[in-house]
C-alpha cells in the first residue's frame, strides 16, 4: 500500500482552534488510501469524494467528521466487517482491511474547504481532467464518484444525473472502468440516508465483480 502519513494530532479529535488552524491552500490535505506498486490486491472500487473537509484534514482520514454517513453506510453494506470510527484518525488495520478488499479512496480535489461549493469551478474541472488520467493508469473496475453536483461541474455535464453513467461522455475515460455517482454522504445531504446510501455502495460494488 501507499504510505500514509499519521494524524498530526496523535490520535485525539480536533478541537475548534485546530479546525481553524487547518490549511485551506495546501493541494494535498488528506492522503489517498491507495494500493502501492506492486500490491497484491487489485483495485476493485476506487471511491472519489469531492474535496476533504476542515476534521478530515486536521486528522488525516476520509470522511472523518462524525456525523458524516459515509461510514456507516460503507458497514452496512456490508463492505466493512465494522463501522469504521476515524474521528480521531484512520487506523491502520482499517486502511488495511480497505485496501485488502480492494476498496481505494481519493478526492476530486486536495484542498481543505470548510463545505464543497467553495471550491472554484477551475478547480474541479483540473481535477476531474486528474482523475481521468489516475484511472487510466490504475484501471479500477468500478469507480464512484460521491456528489453529483461536483461530477456535472468536473466534467462539464450538467444534466448528468445519480447511477451508472454512460463512458463516453468523460473524455477519455477508460471503458473498462464503470463510473458511477452516487449522492454526497455528508449529513447536510437531505436527499439520502445510511439506507439509502448503503444500497448504492452496494450497487456499485456488486458491479465489479
Amino acid at each position: 500500500m501507499t504510505s500514509r502519513r499519521p494524524s498530526p494530532l496523535g490520535g485525539r479529535r480536533p478541537t475548534k482552534d485546530d479546525l481553524a488552524q487547518v490549511s485551506t491552500t495546501d493541494p494535498h490535505g488528506v492522503d489517498d488510501i491507495l494500493p502501492g506498486p506492486g500490491d497484491p490486491s487489485p483495485l476493485r472500487m476506487l471511491i472519489v469524494g469531492i474535496n476533504p473537509g476542515l476534521w478530515t484534514a486536521a486528522v488525516n482520514a476520509p470522511f472523518a467528521r462524525p456525523g458524516n454517513r459515509f461510514w456507516p453506510s460503507l458497514h452496512r453494506a456490508g463492505l466493512t466487517d465494522h463501522q469504521v470510527d476515524c474521528a480521531a484518525g484512520l487506523t491502520e488495520e482499517d486502511e488495511q482491511q480497505l485496501l485488502g478488499r480492494g476498496i481505494g479512496l481519493t478526492n476530486l480535489v486536495g484542498r481543505a474547504t470548510v463545505r464543497a461549493d467553495q471550491l472554484a469551478r477551475e478547480e474541479l474541472h483540473e481535477g476531474g481532467r486528474r482523475l481521468v488520467e489516475r484511472v487510466r493508469e490504475m484501471r479500477p473496475r468500478s469507480v464512484a464518484i460521491a456528489g453529483i453536483t461536483a461530477y456535472r461541474t468536473a466534467f462539464r455535464l450538467p444534466r448528468a444525473k445519480l447511477g451508472l453513467q454512460d463512458p463516453a461522455d468523460v473524455e477519455e475515460w477508460p471503458e473498462d472502468s464503470l463510473l458511477w455517482v452516487v449522492p454526497q454522504p455528508s449529513g447536510l445531504n437531505a436527499h439520502a440516508n445510511i439506507d439509502t446510501l448503503a444500497r448504492d455502495w452496494r450497487e456499485v460494488w456488486d458491479s465489479t465483480r
